[in-house]
């Protein structure tokens, strides 16, 4: 899958403040790792106080820069031209007053007086973000609003007003994400004392939304821990953090977050297409059970045709159903042509179902953090396509071979044709797919070798020339025979699993020990702010060393998805060199599910055992190599590394999902794989077109609010839906690109 440059808003990083001494400007998010002071280790403070409940609102920080943070927008131009229109009035009405002094020295004093009280009052109404509602009674100076900047929300970010009530301390915001493991805080803000008793200063900052946060409050001169909280905030949602001692006894501090605003339910859009979806499925379900009674058929059938026409054809032109059958005139079942053997529907349905969820994390997902990779370990949704391909590429490998070695062509033939092909993927993948045009011309200084069709091309041709040279003659039937209960799909191919094996230990020999520059030996970490900072440029550990020492920096990817979370400044490639060995390997078990439906062909209940078996059996190996476990695991579940956890966890899924669609589409035919199977017919046309043609309408267009997931996820559920017509139109024009 196209790696897309992860953008800052939809990640957790958010804008670096300016580290100054006096109180921060609205600060919009954490300091990048180099400039932020060290975090001092955590001290034991005072339990916080119990839950109290909300305080009142703070009337003397609401001013006009804190209505603006409040509300995430500026006062309107109108009321801005109004506020400007009175106070001229309000010139012109003191000019009048002065005249009316020169005139009648006797009521000049009372009229005097009037205006100076006018006056006051004026100018504690007109001042910026004065209004009668919230009163002046403590209106924080002109300087203090300058230093309060407006704060614009993007997606999946809130807004945090911090508020330090505590009397002649300064305070430093650090802020992490719970998904970062180890991670060293960033810092957020900082927020200083007001300088006055009884007024807390007040400091705005936007905070990420899509995984809960963790905030630590130090003393900026003391260095030493003030409170610690975990919070998860939700989209677009206004919060105070209000810090402030509280009186019961003992001197504690309380650190006390209070919504001012309700978040918005991001996932309400998904919710809803999801729902959409059952229910035309079902619909069309329905549609089709009702579609198969002979009754309800036969009903529709007259409600459309005339009763004439209906006779006209059954006395007249003969009734097509049962006189041809009847009668002698009928062709002699010799003359039909013999039936070629019928095409598995599932493996066709599966890899449409992986292309079509990867054409549409590709387009963008609707912006959500679970339709992107996942930042470094653990899954997402769109960690899962990509290996399914690689898998069901397998199995049609196998299907394909043995097809065309039985209709006599040679294996030399076949040789140059699997060499051919790759060479054609590699080349796709290098000149059309990875540049960005819209950048300008290609160049070698900076073009990216490894790729999504480029690992494609590697895998297909290694497995390929695999099964080509060690091919055996597939077996009619074994229904009589006894060794059906043995392995022999796997005996069959000891010389192909002999060799898989060592490509493996090949991998864990250079990933666990292979000295890395730097780094420690066997770093399976992400580098950056991960491992507390400890190795910033160890991204990938042996993966990424050896991309950047035989592809260079300039030939491999530039923005790998750990920049989001971890903050890595080093360029690191997810389609590199060593994790091709574990793709291929991927492939061979795909290799191994369609050895299963050839060998052991009519027998269904054989098939699915075998199926339920290597699911089982590689998800076993899963669990022992990561401990159940996202980051404590010896092998953790890593799609950028293609760990081989990463490869038995998707294999296993794999098998599972051919455990229920084999049944399904090819034995009971209650589906017949629609809509999925028309893309996965042709896969090749749709992955290359929905990445030359992603910038084009209809597949994009200019939204009305870019930042809101909804018209994010309406335009990629459209883009996808229309390759699926092309690839259904394309299949009914007998179109097929094949390369």
């Amino acid at each position: 899958m196209r790696e897309g440059c992860e953008c800052e808003l939809l990640g957790e990083r958010v804008p670096q403040p300016p580290q100054r001494p006096a109180p921060p400007p609205a600060a919009t998010g954490p300091a990048s790792r180099r400039d932020r002071p060290p975090v001092p280790p955590s001290r034991a403070v005072p339990p916080p106080a119990p839950a109290l409940p909300p305080p009142p609102r703070v009337t003397q920080a609401v001013t006009a820069a804190g209505k603006e943070a409040m509300t995430g927008a500026r006062p309107c131009a109108a009321e801005e031209r109004r506020s400007r229109e009175r106070g001229s009035c309000g010139g012109a009405a003191a000019e009048a007053a002065a005249g009316g002094m020169n005139g009648a020295r006797g009521a000049g004093r009372a009229l005097a007086a009037l205006l100076l009280a006018a006056s006051v009052l004026s100018a504690a109404l007109l001042a910026p973000g004065g209004s009668p509602e919230y009163g002046a009674e403590a209106a924080p100076p002109r300087a203090d609003l300058d230093k309060k900047r407006h704060v614009e929300l993007k997606m999946d970010q809130a807004l945090l007003l911090i508020h330090n009530e505590l009397h002649g301390t300064n305070l430093t915001v650090y802020w992490n994400s719970e998904r970062c493991y180890h991670c060293s805080f960033q810092v957020l803000v900082n927020v200083s004392w007001s300088g006055k008793p009884g007024k807390p200063s007040t400091a705005a900052v936007a905070v990420s939304t899509q995984h809960g946060s963790i905030l630590q409050l130090n003393d900026t001169v003391e260095e030493k821990e003030v409170c610690r909280l975990e919070y998860k905030f939700g989209e677009f949602g206004n919060y105070s953090l209000l810090v402030k001692h509280v009186h019961n006894g003992v001197n504690e501090i309380a650190c006390d977050v209070v919504v001012n605003k309700n978040p918005i339910d991001s996932n309400l859009p998904v919710c809803v297409a999801f729902l959409i979806g059952v229910a035309i499925i079902i619909a069309v379900s329905f549609l089709r059970f009702l579609l198969s009674l002979d009754d309800f058929h036969n009903w529709i059938s007259k409600a459309i045709n005339s009763r004439e026409t209906d006779r006209l054809i059954n006395s007249e032109l003969g009734s097509p159903s049962r006189a041809d059958s009847l009668g002698g005139d009928t062709q002699p079942g010799g003359w039909c042509p013999p039936a070629s053997p019928p095409r598995l529907r599932c493996v066709d349905t599966f890899r449409g179902i992986a292309l079509i969820l990867m054409v549409f994390v590709n387009y963008g997902g609707g912006k959500y953090w679970y339709f992107k990779h996942s930042s470094w370990n653990g899954l997402t949704v769109a960690d899962l396509v990509f290996p399914w391909f690689v898998f069901i590429m397998g199995s049609s490998i196998f299907l394909s071979m043995t097809s065309i070695l039985q209709r006599g062509c040679s294996k030399l033939k076949l040789m140059g044709k699997i060499g051919w092909r790759s060479f054609l993927l590699i080349c796709i993948g290098m000149f059309i797919v990875n540049p960005n045009y819209c950048l300008g011309p290609l160049s070698w200084d900076k073009v990216r070798i490894p790729g999504v069709l480029q690992r494609l091309g590697v895998t297909y041709f290694v497995v390929a020339m695999l099964e080509l040279i060690f091919a055996k003659p597939v077996p009619e039937s074994c229904a009589s025979e006894r060794s059906c209960f043995s392995l022999r799909d796997i005996i069959f191919s000891w010389p192909q699993w002999l060799f898989i094996l060592m490509l493996e230990s090949i991998w864990l020999g250079l990933t666990f020990f292979l000295p890395v520059p730097g780094c420690p030996t066997g770093y399976l970490g992400p580098g950056g702010i991960g491992d507390l900072g400890k190795y910033p440029n160890c991204t990938g550990g042996a993966a990424g060393y050896i991309d950047r020492l035989l592809l260079g920096d300039d030939h491999i990817y530039q923005h790998p998805s750990s920049a989001v979370l971890y903050h890595t400044e080093v360029a690191y490639d997810p389609e590199g060199i060593l994790g091709t060995i574990n793709s291929i390997v991927m492939a061979f078990l795909g290799v191994q599910a369609g050895k299963i439906l050839l060998y052991y062909k009519d027998q269904t209940k054989d098939i699915l055992i075998r199926f339920t078996a290597w699911c089982c059996f590689l998800g076993l190996i899963s669990i022992a190599l990561t401990k159940i476990s996202e980051n404590e695991g010896f092998i953790p579940i890593n799609k950028n590394l293609w760990s081989i956890s990463y490869v038995t966890t998707l294999s296993s899924f794999a098998f599972f999902i051919l455990l229920i669609l084999y049944p399904i589409v090819d034995v009971k035919g209650l589906w017949t794989g629609t809509p999925f199977f028309y893309p996965g017919m042709n896969s090749i046309l749709v992955y290359v077109g929905h990445e030359v043609f992603e910038n084009y309408f209809p597949f994009q267009w200019k939204l009305g609010d870019n930042q809101s997931h909804k018209e994010h996820l309406t335009q990629n559920i459209v883009a996808s839906a229309l390759w699926v017509l092309i690839a259904y139109i394309l299949y009914k024009k007998k179109v097929f690109w094949k390369i």
